[in-house]
Formats: C-alpha cells, structure tokens, sequence
C-alpha cells in the first residue's frame, strides 16, 4: 500500500492506494480515511473531483466490490 499526502481543502488527508495498483496503470483509486467520512479519488486526477461516503457506506461497499459480501 502506498501512501500520499494531501487535501484540497486545505485539510491534510492520507491517500493510500493499493499495493496490487501499478502506477501505469488507468484504473487505480485512492482511499483517505477522516474522522467521519472516508475519501475516494482517481489516482490518475489527484486534482479531480472527490467521492466521500459515510463509514457505515464504505463498510457496506468493501465486501460487494471484493466480492466477498453476501449474494454473491
């Protein structure tokens, strides 16, 4: 996992990307954890627009995507 610092609202966030991710590669994201919402972006467009969802929204998510979660 790899690391990034920054924010740009002026807050400082850590970025981590995931170890398997290449930086060459065209379909990475970056995840930033704060005190009450977790931070996605493209690690491509650093600048670029941010999603932010709740803890209990990414909680959620994680197993779907990984495709450990239920119904799958």
């Amino acid at each position: 996992m790899t690391r990034n610092m920054s924010g740009g609202d002026g807050s400082a966030l850590e970025w981590f990307k995931s170890s398997y991710s290449s930086n060459d590669g065209p379909e990475c994201v970056e995840v930033a954890a704060a005190r009450t919402t977790v931070h996605v972006r493209d690690s491509k467009d650093l600048a670029g627009p941010q999603l932010g969802f709740t803890s209990a929204a990414w909680a959620d998510f994680v197993p779907y995507a990984s495709g450990s979660g239920s119904g799958n």
